[in-house]
């Protein structure tokens, strides 16, 4: 054997792959937790800390929704009953800067909340008191869902497809940049909106199933009673309309969603 020594196992390899593996720190996903309930926030921060999250609490909305700016953590999770600015007020006013998820919490099971705070751009909500692994598994959904958005969106069937862009008709959508254009107007929407309109817009001109928009927005299957997906759609349309007078999304009755454009 050359070398003048004995060469080192498998085993060994193994062993030193294991170690630098125990050193290597994998960034935690950070989450403000915006409740003024103390007993709820301590259950729920002690039970994401221990799933691998970095949980920073405030029971304050104005305190919060000032640190959220600054911080932009992955997700929020937001009481809508805070004293003094409540939750629909700290969406209203953090959304247009803030890139992350919102996950609303409403002690209500009212539509009207539910409707309400994804008109203003929560991303998901959930109903007091949630069970914690339901918790995770909205919260693991939405963070799949940026993990998404960093891939792009190539092999649409848009009309004209260039690098990370997708140009269906009057509508350009920038996947990297995450901006949309209609008839040359940029058009403000928030995190779930956009990934809808791409959804839609890589199948433009096809039937997009209800079942398949919400395993894709929202990361589970459809239980045949969710009509947030109906809700979150009817507002894009709607903002939409706001620039262009034809109605590009339609509802397909008994399929799903179909983006309609011209052609050329």
């Amino acid at each position: 054997m050359q070398g003048g020594g004995p060469r080192p196992s498998v085993s060994w390899f193994i062993l030193q792959k294991m170690k630098l593996a125990m050193h290597q720190v994998v960034p935690q996903k950070s989450i403000f937790l915006v409740e003024d309930d103390t007993a709820l926030s301590n259950l729920i921060s002690d039970f994401l800390s221990r799933h691998q999250f970095t949980v920073t609490v405030f029971s304050d909305g104005a305190k919060a929704a000032k640190a959220i700016l600054a911080h932009q953590p992955d997700l929020v999770i937001l009481d809508i009953m805070l004293p003094g600015m409540n939750g629909m007020d700290v969406c209203r006013h953090i959304r247009s800067h803030y890139t992350g998820y919102i996950l609303m919490q409403t002690a209500l099971d009212e539509d009207i909340d539910q409707m309400m705070g994804l008109e203003i751009g929560a991303d998901d909500y959930l109903v007091k008191q949630v069970q914690p692994r339901l918790l995770l598994t909205r919260i693991n959904a939405l963070l799949r869902r940026a993990n998404r958005d960093k891939s792009n969106y190539l092999g649409c069937h848009a009309n004209t497809r260039r690098d990370n862009m997708l140009v269906c008709g009057p509508l350009a959508i920038d996947v990297t940049n995450r901006s949309v254009k209609l008839q040359g107007l940029t058009i403000e929407l928030t995190s779930a909106d956009f990934e809808l309109l791409v959804l839609l817009a890589r199948s433009v001109g096809q039937v997009v199933s209800r079942d398949d928009v919400i395993q894709t927005i929202r990361g589970y299957e459809y239980d045949g009673l969710d009509r947030s997906i109906d809700r979150r759609v009817s507002r894009l349309r709607k903002k939409l309309q706001q620039y262009y007078p034809d109605e590009l999304i339609k509802t397909v009755r008994g399929k799903g969603y179909q983006l309609c454009v011209m052609q050329g």
